[in-house]
């Protein structure tokens, strides 16, 4: 009788037969965290409508109605913003869960094996049925103000969205991997996430930046993906294209070394943990 011995991969670059391999255990896990999202909640998975839409409210009032923060071309704030919460509330619930991932899952990552890599891109499961629940909402605000969207935005939807996962698994990857060592991260990164909200143009247009900075603005990657979604989807602001290809640069870069950094800490997670 032998002994089958696993021993840590070395390797720094993706391994995409093993992840097929371990398809269903991601799809197990990204479906476990869109039922315990809203398990014994009164009104279940309408609190991912009722949290942006409350929040847009409050938006309003504050930073419209008293603050006298516009738009460039006179569209209802409550759509502008709106539009910026959708995509802002993707990255930021993606971030804090895929930060968490491991630690919660540390039960299974000490006793069996399996990708690891697994864990914190599950994360971002349930932050994608939010976004779609809100992007009806959105829709129905752009009915209701008699807004229709370009055909570019149309095209462009899924790649924004893509670019905005691409962001929050980059940080998530680097975030869960120093979680899983210093537990500070979990009560510091909350934190650093709401304070990014105001280096977000999510409540002011870009244009309220002086032009000479807001090429600092660009390098968070959700500068670009809320420029872009105003522009062809609500005619909101112009879209500057180099500015817009250094933001998806950063979010690539983010991507590769959360990703190396996550491979390199990955042999550590189930003495650590």
């Amino acid at each position: 009788m032998s002994d089958l011995v696993i021993t840590p991969k070395r390797s720094l670059r993706p391994d995409f037969g093993e992840l097929w391999a371990y398809r269903e255990l991601l799809f197990f896990f990204a479906w476990r965290d869109i039922k315990v999202r809203y398990k014994q909640t009164l009104i279940g998975a309408s609190w991912a409508v009722v949290q942006p839409v409350v929040t847009m409210i409050v938006f309003t009032i504050f930073f419209n109605r008293i603050a006298g923060i516009g738009t460039e071309d006179a569209i209802p704030y409550a759509v502008f913003s709106f539009c910026g919460l959708l995509f802002w509330n993707l990255f930021s619930q993606g971030t804090l869960r895929a930060s968490e991932s491991l630690i919660a899952n540390h039960s299974v990552i000490t006793k069996v094996y399996f990708p690891r890599v697994i864990a914190p891109v599950s994360a971002n499961a349930a932050p994608v049925v939010d976004f779609a629940l809100g992007s009806v909402v959105l829709i129905g605000l752009m009915a209701f103000y008699g807004i229709a969207p370009g055909w570019l935005g149309l095209v462009l939807f899924i790649p924004l969205v893509l670019m905005t996962l691409v962001t929050s698994s980059g940080v998530g990857f680097f975030t869960s991997a120093l979680n899983v060592k210093y537990r500070d991260i979990r009560h510091a990164l909350p934190f650093l996430v709401q304070t990014m909200l105001f280096l977000t143009p999510v409540i002011y247009p870009v244009t309220l930046v002086p032009e000479r900075f807001q090429w600092l603005l660009y390098l968070n990657p959700l500068t670009g993906v809320i420029t872009v979604a105003r522009a062809t989807l609500l005619g909101e602001g112009t879209i500057e294209p180099p500015l817009v290809l250094l933001s998806a640069a950063v979010a690539i870069a983010l991507f590769v070394l959360g990703f190396v950094f996550f491979k390199r800490s990955e042999p550590e997670f189930a003495d650590v943990i």
